[in-house]
């Protein structure tokens, strides 16, 4: 075994909260995509199991929410001390299950740590109002209650940040929590309740369940009205489906889905700066985040020498094994993340793009780190999320015409400028119809930051005190005095 990889390929895996596992003894795969060798077996969990995990969910909420922030606040304070203990352990797990270069997912654990940290003050930050009324004798205030169970669905793509970046809030606000993590990222998920368990983090209060049955588990939580809240990071297309479902029985919901991220890099813009936020926007985890940049907006004047400088950085990149530190692009995470990105590049060059570098299939589910020329309107890549290590760049004459087409998308997640003019920076950053801005900064997201997006890239936010609000319902309050 390579020694960056401190967890063992080939075990089955038990859930922390299902003693014995799946009810009929099943198991299913967990892929390496770097080697297309199976990593892991886990319990594939199905109604039965789902429902065990609910009533201890149920029940824990009931003296969970009872405890003090302080009290709270102390878990998560462990908890954050024991994930970083335990980083290398974790990372090896990412970098196994979906093949983040092992830096990178050191990088990843870091930076999911950051959310326990982050709520372990944050749960002690809570605060209610008092408010004036019209009547001598009467007393007015609202006070924050958490709303109640939790159910969490997480992506693949980043499987310890998103995770710590729902649990930690849920638990900082008072709520309980089950975590349905990706098919093919479950590993992360249990190792991060293990270690909220070995802190003396309570019995049901944070759950996974791993299933290869995900409608038939989802059910279960839908349909049962003591399931107060789901939040889900995934693809616009279940997200609208899950808030379909969760509307049944009027659930709380936060969803962050798809986005289409264009970079304008503006006339006077400091080139090699700009280049250096692109690479990082781009091409970090091989392209699959949701704010990658999905579109590169250069201005004519300047694009001859951004594409230049940019192939050069492109050509540079290594690809590998995930397990090398010196890898910086590893595989797609499957089949069809390789199929939907060599199909984009494909329409691309059919409707009159140009290949600057790369533009290829590696072999296996690697693709080369891709730029892209005359990209226009009509493309797939400039209509769809790629997921992938290709950058479009599309040339613009007028600050109206691109922030036009900037947002001409039904997604609005995060968008990027680079410009040295203060002028252009803020009113360009207020006319993008998009939650998060990067103005200079290829790499916005912090803990203490809200994140979240507009139109069909989702609902509320996640991080700082917006984080916690989402696990938070207001409760109004009106007292009665006897008269004087």
């Amino acid at each position: 075994m390579n020694d960056k990889l401190t967890v063992a390929a080939g075990a089955d895996w038990e859930l922390p909260s299902l003693a014995g596992g799946a009810a009929d003894g099943r198991f299913y795969s967990v892929v390496n995509p770097a080697t297309q060798d199976v990593f892991a077996r886990v319990p594939d969990c199905g109604e039965e199991e789902a429902q065990r995990l609910l009533e201890a969910c149920v029940s824990a909420f009931d003296s969970w929410k009872q405890t003090t922030a302080f009290q709270r606040s102390q878990l998560l304070r462990k908890w954050f001390e024991r994930i970083v203990r335990g980083a290398d352990e974790v990372a090896s797990a990412i970098s196994q299950e979906m093949g983040k270069p092992i830096k990178e997912a050191l990088g990843e654990v870091m930076y999911a740590a950051g959310f326990a940290e982050w709520y372990a003050e944050e749960a002690k930050r809570v605060y209610g109002e008092t408010f004036s009324s019209q009547h001598e004798h009467k007393r007015l205030y609202a006070s924050r209650q958490p709303v109640g169970p939790v159910f969490a669905v997480t992506p693949w793509n980043f499987p310890a940040a998103m995770i710590t970046r729902k649990v930690a809030p849920a638990l900082a606000a008072g709520c309980t929590v089950i975590v349905k993590p990706a098919e093919q990222s479950p590993i992360t998920a249990i190792l991060l309740e293990q270690y909220w368990r070995e802190v003396g983090g309570p019995e049901g209060t944070f759950q996974v369940i791993t299933s290869n049955q995900a409608a038939t588990v989802s059910a279960v939580y839908f349909k049962d009205r003591r399931v107060r809240k789901l939040t889900f990071t995934g693809s616009t297309e279940v997200g609208v489906l899950l808030y379909r479902q969760s509307a049944e029985t009027m659930k709380r919901v936060s969803l962050e889905l798809g986005g289409h991220a264009p970079f304008i890099v503006f006339a006077d813009a400091d080139i090699p700066r700009a280049v250096d936020d692109i690479m990082a926007c781009k091409f970090r985890n091989a392209g699959q985040t949701c704010v990658c940049t999905n579109r590169i907006y250069v201005h004519r004047s300047i694009s001859s020498q951004l594409l230049e400088a940019l192939a050069a950085r492109v050509q540079e990149l290594r690809v590998g094994d995930p397990a090398d530190d010196a890898t910086q692009i590893g595989p797609l995470v499957d089949e069809q993340g390789l199929r939907k990105v060599s199909e984009h590049v494909a329409d691309a060059l059919s409707r009159g793009a140009s290949v600057v570098v790369g533009g290829q299939a590696l072999g296996g589910l690697y693709y080369q780190p891709t730029v892209l020329r005359d990209v226009a309107p009509g493309m797939r890549i400039l209509e769809e999320e790629t997921f992938g290590p290709v950058a479009p760049v599309i040339e613009f004459d007028t600050l109206d015409e691109v922030v036009a087409a900037a947002n001409d998308t039904p997604y609005g997640l995060a968008a990027y400028l680079w410009t040295r003019d203060l002028d252009t920076a803020h009113r360009v950053s207020e006319r993008l119809d998009y939650g998060i801005v990067g103005i200079n900064d290829g790499a916005p997201s912090t803990a203490q930051a809200p994140f979240g997006g507009v139109k069909m890239s989702g609902i509320g936010r996640e991080g700082g005190v917006w984080g916690i609000q989402e696990y938070l319902d207001t409760k109004f309050v009106s007292v009665g005095l006897a008269p004087r």
